[in-house]
């Protein structure tokens, strides 16, 4: 699995931009209504887990038959949330990049939990993203290159209380062995120069997150 990237589409905000962050290469998880966002637009989910708790009995019909794979479990009777779920597999299979479409939504407490699961991923050493219509966050734990894909904004904040040894290269914004504690906003709407920057740390996590408009 080294070699392919797992996509995890989940029940948050999604729409037609979706499918383009999806490849014809990727292994893809389908976790509760986002395999139903799946289904619905023909495209066939390797796994689908979750409660389904989301869904009726004929979308979960529809799920079943859609999908190469089903898991079902009890609402009551887990630990985790059903992208937590589907994060943990995917991050079992070690695979080369870890996608997470969906993990933004209306929920604010499931998008911060979903950030939160990069922490996970890179404790793992399996390089992870959440990614939507005009967002991709991605976590710093040593060092991050940021290539020019369209994002006019780069923000950086902790994950951790204090980062420290912070290096900018190729930022409008240049940092040298700065420090950044949870708070502050010095990290915001940080711009490349070029078709690239680098992001270097010391000490702790820092959350990368591209955005546009």
């Amino acid at each position: 699995m080294n070699d392919r990237r797992i996509v995890i589409v989940t029940g948050g905000r999604l729409g037609d931009w979706a499918l383009l962050l999806i490849g014809p290469d990727d292994f893809v998880i389908g976790a509760d209504a986002g395999a139903l966002f799946l289904a619905r637009r023909g495209i066939r989910p390797d796994i689908a887990l979750g409660d389904f708790d989301s869904v009726t009995a004929g979308e979960l019909a529809l799920i079943r038959r859609a999908s190469a794979e089903t898991r079902e479990y009890d609402p009551v009777d887990k630990d985790y949330t059903d992208t937590e779920l589907a994060w943990r597999l995917a991050v079992a299979k070690r695979p080369k990049e870890i996608v997470l479409i969906g993990g933004i939504g209306t929920r604010f407490d499931h998008t911060l939990a979903n950030v939160h699961l990069l922490r996970f991923a890179a404790r793992e050493g399996v390089p992870a993203c959440l990614a939507d219509e005009h967002n991709r966050i991605r976590l710093v734990s040593g060092s991050l290159q940021i290539a020019d894909e369209g994002y006019p904004y780069v923000s950086l904040l902790p994950l951790t209380e204090t980062v420290t040894g912070i290096t900018l290269t190729g930022f409008l914004y240049p940092l040298a062995d700065a420090t950044i504690e949870i708070g502050q906003s010095i990290g915001i709407s940080n711009k490349l120069t070029g078709d690239a920057g680098t992001i270097a740390i010391k000490q702790g996590l820092l959350l990368a997150i591209e955005s546009r408009d």
